[in-house]
């Protein structure tokens, strides 16, 4: 699976959430403001730009355009790092503020069942595409999952 498959798997809505959710602050303090910029072939990034870059951002995401996934998923995750320090938390990962520190292999601290486990958690304080995202992000990146999460039926 690759980083855009998580994207497609989640929809287009969910997609649109995903970049209209991203915080232009973050991007600044994080310095991905310049690179996102660039990356959505805009003169100018501000909220309305972003809203309006979306379709094109799932055009770029259907065509596999996987440098352009990662750059997403990156300023999806900064800005949301309080969401991915209290799973991280939840599941018992060491980090630090959210980020993994560099030698530590995170895939022995997800036992069977934790993304809905977490899905559960976490479902009621954060939005649907923000949480699935990031739940798929780390299944993807550290579990090396082959398909994309959804929640079971009766949890959604």
């Amino acid at each position: 699976m690759q980083l855009c498959d998580i994207f497609l798997g989640l929809g287009e809505d969910s997609s649109t959430q995903l970049v209209r959710s991203i915080s232009l602050g973050k991007l600044k303090t994080y310095q991905l403001f310049d690179r996102l910029k660039t990356r959505f072939h805009v003169n100018k990034l501000n909220s309305e730009t972003l809203r309006k870059a979306a379709p094109r951002c799932w055009e770029r995401l259907e065509a596999k355009d996987d440098e352009f996934a990662t750059d997403l998923a990156q300023a999806i995750l900064v800005s949301h790092l309080e969401l991915i320090k209290e799973v991280l938390n939840h599941l018992g990962i060491p980090h630090e503020d959210g980020f993994f520190a560099k030698d530590i292999d995170a895939s022995t601290y997800l036992k069977e069942g934790w993304e809905q486990n977490v899905f559960d958690a976490f479902r009621e304080k954060y939005t649907a595409a923000v949480l699935l995202f990031y739940i798929n992000h780390l299944g993807w990146e550290v579990a090396k999952a082959d398909q994309v999460f959804a929640p079971a039926a009766d949890s959604a």
